[in-house]
């Protein structure tokens, strides 16, 4: 075989899609292979959280101290929406994770723990206090 998966992923990576590429699946590396697949998925999952755990973190300081609203944390929610909405559409898949209980509490919890961190403040909600829509449209500041 060539290129060894412990020795150079990138040289490996680029080996098996050369391999794939010439229809040589006898030495394709299927085992390290779907797992570097799994990874990648597991990757685009926690891109998701993390963006959707700065947005509301965001969110939750904008309403939280209204007082020290700027443009820095408006662009930063306007970003955040954009950035979400391109991964969304690129990877529709991962819209399932906008509906699954789990996951949306373990991002809100990074929220909240971001905020507290940024705010000095630990009085925020325990659950999200926000509709999907409201999360997701430019035209949505909370109050």
């Amino acid at each position: 075989m060539g290129i060894a998966y412990e020795q150079d992923i990138v040289a490996w990576a680029n080996e098996q899609a050369r391999f794939i590429r010439a229809g040589r699946f006898d030495l394709v590396d299927a085992e390290h292979l779907a797992e570097e697949m799994e990874i990648m998925g597991k990757s685009e999952k926690r891109e998701l959280a993390n963006r959707m755990a700065l947005l509301l973190a965001h969110l939750l300081k904008w309403k939280h101290q209204p007082n020290r609203r700027g443009s820095s944390w408006q662009k930063t929610i306007r970003i955040q929406r954009k950035e979400i909405a391109y991964e969304l559409r690129d990877m529709p898949s991962l819209k399932t994770l906008l509906t699954d209980p789990e996951w949306a509490e373990l991002v809100w919890e990074k929220a909240v723990a971001q905020a507290e961190d940024e705010t000095g403040l630990d009085n925020f909600p325990d659950t999200c206090i926000w509709t999907t829509e409201q999360i997701f449209s430019q035209e949505f500041l909370p109050d």
